[in-house]
């Protein structure tokens, strides 16, 4: 992924891989209220990475729905994503073959959140121009 913005310097993660979110943006270890290993993560900011994973919120974070995860992903990990900063949160639910996408925006919360069907290209947000085709993520 490139974008002009980050000049390539962002980097793709897959679980496992620790996303630990600190109080209040703070570095050390005694701060970290959560450990939380997302679907996939995008960080662009690379001095938030480290050998334990990154510490701070990614600028990207996707969680796919499974019967197990639903409420966790729809309650728990939205309010974190959210209140640690998040830039572009997106839930894919593989059964209805949907995405929802949620923005943080200026005041720290998300936006209402805009969904896409199988049907549609979802914009990436932190990606100036970058679309992803759902025909294709959800092609059997």
């Amino acid at each position: 992924m490139r974008s002009r913005k980050h000049k390539g310097k962002c980097r793709i993660y897959h679980a496992p891989f620790d996303v630990r979110l600190p109080i209040h943006g703070s570095k050390d270890d005694d701060k970290i209220l959560d450990v939380v290993q997302p679907d996939i993560c995008v960080i662009c900011d690379l001095s938030k990475l480290d050998e334990r994973g990154c510490i701070g919120a990614p600028d990207l974070v996707v969680e796919v729905l499974s019967p197990s995860t639903l409420k966790y992903d729809w309650n728990y990990k939205f309010n974190l994503y959210e209140t640690a900063g998040v830039k572009e949160y997106w839930i894919v639910d593989p059964k209805a073959k949907m995405v929802n996408v949620f923005l943080l925006q200026f005041d720290g919360k998300y936006d209402f959140g805009t969904v896409y069907d199988c049907n549609q290209k979802a914009p990436v947000r932190i990606f100036e121009g970058l679309e992803i085709d759902l025909k294709e993520l959800f092609e059997e």
